[in-house]
């Protein structure tokens, strides 16, 4: 079954509407065209039985080890200022006083709002120059998560996990989704954000084949496999689509 059929049957939506993959000034008016917003697509998927997912899936253009790609400090941001000014503006209306956070395939900043008086900020990332330069952040641990998934941070810690337009570089979702639910507290929340700017060389194959709407069906796929969520929804935030880059949430509540 070609990718586009896959992914029609799985999320009950026209063929016409899964299939095309489109560059990124034309998804969104696609979308809208059909009266499909990203709201929909996690409200009533049809998840396989087993992990529909191959290795071939998670290959990259760029197979060479992810720390030589990642050396070089990269002190930009990755979307552009509407949009993070809509994930902090998000992040405001979430997260509460006192939380403890932790922010995966974090960089030198972690988009955190200014208004909420946070607990533990915690980074984990790979480039230590862009980590030491996050002042977000309280601590930061280097790692590669491709290589490693496994968390150094003992259960039930955090009450938000947060992975801003990263989700794309994972080639072990499973695991890591898996190590999301396990740090976080009962009924914490993890926050994926996700944008259609990515460094295509490192972006899973998956990704590269699919438009806006299936990469939320693939990381909501990716909370429902590892086990152990409820409440799992999608949210546009976009701050507006024919100017500024799009930018989705996928957030799920770990199960008590």
């Amino acid at each position: 079954m070609f990718l586009g059929s896959r992914f029609a049957a799985l999320l009950q939506l026209p063929l016409s509407i899964c299939f095309p993959l489109m560059n990124s000034n034309t998804r969104r008016s696609f979308s809208e065209l059909n009266g499909v917003k990203a709201e929909d697509v996690l409200k009533n998927p049809r998840w396989p039985e087993k992990w529909p997912y191959t290795p071939a899936d998670f290959r990259r253009e760029d197979e060479s080890v992810d720390t030589y790609f990642y050396s070089q400090p990269r002190l930009v941001y990755h979307i552009d200022d509407p949009a993070v000014a809509a994930l902090k503006r998000y992040y405001s209306s979430v997260f509460f006083n006192g939380a403890d956070v932790l922010d995966i395939c974090s960089s030198w900043v972690s988009h955190f709002p200014d208004d909420i008086k946070l607990g533990k900020r915690i980074g984990l990332g790979m480039n230590e120059f862009e980590l030491s330069k996050n002042v977000q952040l309280d601590n930061y641990v280097v790692k590669n998560l491709n290589i490693d998934p496994k968390f150094p941070f003992p259960d039930n810690t955090y009450d938000f996990v947060t992975c801003v337009v990263s989700v794309d570089y994972l080639t072990r979702p499973l695991e890591v989704f898996s190590e999301i639910r396990r740090v976080l507290k009962p009924n914490g929340v993890a926050i994926i954000s996700q944008s259609n700017r990515c460094f295509p060389t490192k972006a899973i194959k998956i990704w590269l084949n699919t438009n806006d709407l299936q990469h939320i069906f693939i990381i909501g796929s990716y909370f429902h496999y590892a086990g152990g969520f409820h409440s799992l929804e999608a949210l546009d935030i976009s701050p507006n689509p024919l100017f500024s880059d799009p930018l989705f949430i996928i957030r799920a509540a770990k199960s008590a």
